[in-house]
C-alpha cells in the first residue's frame, strides 16, 4: 500500500463517524500534490447538496483530529468540499445512484473512432459498464478502457 493510500484510509476512518453524526456521505478522499503543495481532500455530500457551512463544520472537527493523530509527516492543506455535479463514478454506491441515468464515458483510446460516449447506465460489474444510446442500442465497455465515467450534466 502506498503512502498516499495509507493516508487516505486513515482519513476515511477518522471522518466517517463525524459524517455519520451529521447525516453526510463520504464520496471520496484524496491525497495529491499540486504545484508543489500536498492536499488532503475530503469530498462529502448529502441529500439536497452540501453547503459551505457543512464543509466548514466537518473541517473544524477533522482539523482537531488530524492534529491529534498527526500521521502525515509532510506539510499539507486539508480541504473539505462538495464533489460537484461532474464528479466521477468510482464506488459501488456511485453506480447504484446513477443506474438508469445519463452518464458520460471518456475512454483512454478511440473506440469506433471516438473517445467520448453518452448514454443511459444500464448495467455494471467489476469488469465492465454497459450504456444504452437514445435508440436503445447497448454498448459495453471494459473498466480498463474507461478513463472517466460521470453523470451527464444536462443543461
Amino acid at each position: 500500500m502506498s503512502k498516499a493510500d495509507t493516508y487516505v484510509e486513515r482519513t476515511e476512518k477518522l471522518i466517517t463517524p463525524i459524517l455519520g453524526r451529521m447525516n453526510f456521505e463520504l464520496v471520496d478522499v484524496e491525497y495529491v500534490k499540486e504545484g508543489g503543495t500536498w492536499y488532503l481532500r475530503a469530498y462529502i455530500d448529502k441529500e439536497g447538496g452540501i453547503t459551505v457551512n457543512d464543509c466548514e463544520a466537518v473541517a473544524r472537527e477533522m482539523n482537531d483530529l488530524l492534529d491529534a493523530e498527526d500521521f502525515i509527516p509532510d506539510s499539507y492543506v486539508f480541504e473539505v468540499s462538495s464533489p460537484g455535479l461532474d464528479r466521477p463514478l468510482k464506488k459501488e454506491k456511485d453506480f447504484v445512484r446513477n443506474l438508469h441515468k445519463e452518464v458520460e464515458i471518456k475512454t483512454y483510446r478511440a473506440i469506433d473512432g471516438s473517445k467520448d460516449f453518452c448514454g443511459t447506465l444500464e448495467a455494471y460489474d467489476d469488469e465492465s459498464v454497459t450504456i444504452a444510446d437514445e435508440d436503445g442500442q447497448e454498448k459495453k465497455f471494459l473498466r480498463t478502457e474507461i478513463a472517466l465515467i460521470r453523470q451527464a450534466v444536462i443543461l
